[in-house]
């Protein structure tokens, strides 16, 4: 019997009440298909961070480099400022872990209104994959005064470092500004995941997502890349979209898309829009993938504080992307009974959350998917 050893961060907001939920369904899939999940809870958040001071210490990071993946409920609290949590610990587990492949697959299940007119599952069913540690993301810039001041910048990845050096001289006014950093290693390893991705999965067409006719360094260098590596799988078609241009084609024709690439930054913009013509954020997982190392995986929706310890929030996201989990370890079977009973509860009807226009509450979402399970051997 396989055994997995799963690091669980429950988090802030309704993260505790999605991730039991998600918790509970994994547990009665993993009985169905004869392989055993131990849990290892880790209490990062805002309850912990304004308790002691500290979001992750380096012992829980020793520890969870002996996990086979992470399982995460949600993150960010109003007690907390903006972006502590989220920084100190969502994107610091993603940066630890090269976690460089954020993936989103955009599926409109059976049973879910979509918002577009006349859309249904045959014509929504892509996936984006976004980088995931570089772009502007990678957290470095500054300010300075009137006059002439100095910086410097530095980013430590398993890829790199690199250091900026900044004299910087400003005449007439404060300013602001962030950095963006695309290296080439950085670029060919998840565009040639998207590729992969694609072919394993039969899908025709790998569409490169950027804003070169702008931000022309960046992005032309982006693109130069892709082009590259294209030329390694005959079969698949390939083309270019500006990302203002491909939130205009998600809207009018959501059917053409098959695999998206797209640095971190669009990928963030895009795949929440994906999240909408699926069903909305209640509907949306997310993987934070390393091939060959610890992945992450989560909802891409907050804590939505407001709604914490109400029982109300709708789980699907998070127990999607335990099935999203599943399947990276391997298990791909109990991967795809986990999506089948989503799907089935969802046809069914009976028993929604407020956000899908029913007043179901997080539990028996999660009662009837462990049932569905059940039912569908």
């Amino acid at each position: 019997m396989s055994k997995y050893k799963i690091a669980l961060i429950p988090g802030d907001g309704i993260g505790p009440e999605i991730i039991r939920e998600g918790k509970r369904v994994l547990d009665r899939v993993s009985e169905i298909e004869n392989f055993e999940i131990e849990w290892h809870k880790y209490n990062f958040g805002a309850d912990n961070y304004l308790e002691t001071g500290e979001l992750i210490n380096e012992e829980d990071l020793n520890e969870i480099e002996g996990m086979d993946a992470i399982y995460l409920g949600a993150l960010g609290d109003p007690r907390v400022e903006p972006g502590v949590l989220e920084k100190g610990i969502l994107l610091y587990l993603r940066f630890y872990f090269d976690q460089f492949v954020n993936l989103r697959p955009v599926k409109l299940l059976e049973g879910v209104e979509c918002p577009l007119k006349n859309k249904s599952p045959d014509d929504i069913d892509f996936v984006v994959v976004r980088e995931n540690t570089e772009d502007f993301y990678v957290g470095i810039g500054g300010n300075a005064m009137e006059g002439k001041s100095r910086n410097i910048l530095e980013i430590e990845r398993s890829l790199y470092s690199v250091k900026f050096d900044l004299d910087i001289e400003s005449d007439g006014d404060e300013i602001a500004y962030q950095i963006g950093v695309l290296s080439r290693k950085g670029c060919e390893r998840v565009i040639r995941y998207a590729f992969e991705l694609a072919k394993r999965e039969g899908r025709k067409r790998v569409t490169s997502v950027d804003k070169a006719n702008v931000l022309t360094y960046a992005y032309s260098f982006w693109r130069e890349i892709f082009t590259e590596i294209s030329r390694e799988y005959e079969g698949i078609e390939t083309e270019f979209n500006f990302v203002d241009a491909i939130t205009m084609w998600f809207i009018k024709n959501p059917e053409w898309y098959d695999v998206i690439v797209t640095p971190n930054m669009f990928g963030d913009i895009i795949t929440d829009l994906g999240a909408m013509i699926q069903g909305g954020l209640g509907l949306a997982p997310g993987g934070n993938i390393n091939p060959e190392g610890i992945s992450m995986f989560e909802p891409i929706h907050g804590s939505a504080p407001k709604y914490a310890g109400k029982n109300v929030a709708n789980p699907i996201a998070t127990i999607w992307a335990g099935a999203l989990m599943l399947n990276e370890l391997n298990e791909v079977d109990a991967s795809k009974l986990v999506l089948r009973a989503i799907e089935e509860v969802l046809k069914e009807g009976k028993v929604r959350t407020k956000d899908l226009g029913g007043n179901s509450k997080t539990s028996e979402v999660g009662d009837a998917i462990v049932e569905k399970l059940s039912t569908l051997v």
